[in-house]
């Protein structure tokens, strides 16, 4: 038998290994994603003629009850008022007044809103366009670790799978194995050998992302928290006696053809020496094996 093959060894026909998420054809996009964020512009129109300042504006987004409807709004409200605030912040409704006070010194004026707002029809085809993006933001994420939920279930019979399928809430260490030195550490799914989620045999943590694009800055952060999750979990797997648990990083998408992605993940697969695995889609049923799992 052959030297199994490295997350290095497909590199040199890597594109035949990712799996390419279907895409939407501009502009015919527009006619949807004006019907559905019309109603978001127009109740956009509504509070803004009535708010006295962009706080006051901020403030009565932040108050509306349906969470659909307030991110919109709120996305509608950082590009024309205040583009420095984090989107993640203006999800958050218990977040307003903290964003407020950091950065309400810098949003726009409300008359100044008002007239640029006003210049443009309704619906406005360019901020539709910007919002449809959102929309499926996070859906290729999801189809992913669906179908890694598949193919693993398909594939070893004998082992247990665990973690959200598609939406839902990550898996968090410190729930799952006593002591973890990072109790609150996210992961999207475990693998255990038998017909239950016992922590006692466990055998692999899983993390799984789809990468459309990325590079620089973004691949550095990526790649380095992969060391970070991989040495953590080696870490106290090697402290706590439990050498067979193994770290599984599921990665797909174009990303991986970018910069030096390819070259990063071998890296980390080098460094642990068979305890952690870099796979696509593809390369899952000939890599990710009982054999390896128990090994």
């Amino acid at each position: 038998m052959g030297k199994e093959k490295s997350f290095a060894d497909y590199k040199a026909d890597g594109a035949a290994w990712i799996t390419l998420a279907t895409g939407e054809y501009y502009p015919d996009i527009l006619p949807q994603a004006c019907e559905l964020y019309k109603p978001v512009l127009v109740l956009f129109g509504h509070l803004l003629q009535s708010a006295h300042s962009s706080t006051d504006l901020f403030v009565a987004i932040s108050e509306l009850k349906e969470q659909w409807m307030r991110i919109q709004l709120s996305r509608v409200f950082r590009k024309y008022v205040s583009p420095e605030t984090p989107v993640e912040m203006l999800k958050k409704k218990s977040a307003a007044a903290k964003i407020c006070k950091q950065f309400g010194a810098g949003f726009r004026n409300i008359v100044e809103v008002q007239k640029k707002f006003q210049s443009r029809p309704i619906p406005d085809e360019a901020i539709c366009a910007l919002l449809w993006e959102y929309k499926d933001r996070g859906k290729k994420g999801y189809d992913l670790t669906e179908r890694i939920f598949s193919i693993l279930r398909e594939q070893l019979p004998g082992f247990t799978m665990i973690g959200p399928e598609r939406a839902g809430k990550d898996i968090l260490l410190g729930e799952v194995f006593p002591g973890y030195p990072k109790p609150g550490r996210p992961v999207d799914f475990l693998i255990f050998e038998g017909d239950k989620a016992d922590a006692t045999k466990a055998v692999a943590v899983g993390l799984a992302r789809y990468d459309s694009d990325r590079g620089g800055a973004q691949e550095d952060d990526r790649t380095g928290q992969y060391r970070e999750v991989a040495q953590e979990i080696i870490g106290y797997a090697d402290k706590n006696a439990r050498p067979r648990l193994k770290v599984i990083y599921v990665n797909d998408g174009p990303g991986l053809l970018l910069g030096s992605m390819w070259d990063d993940y071998t890296y980390i697969e080098e460094q642990w020496n068979g305890r952690a695995m870099v796979v696509t889609l593809r390369m899952v049923p000939q890599r990710i094996t009982a054999a390896w799992l128990k090994g």
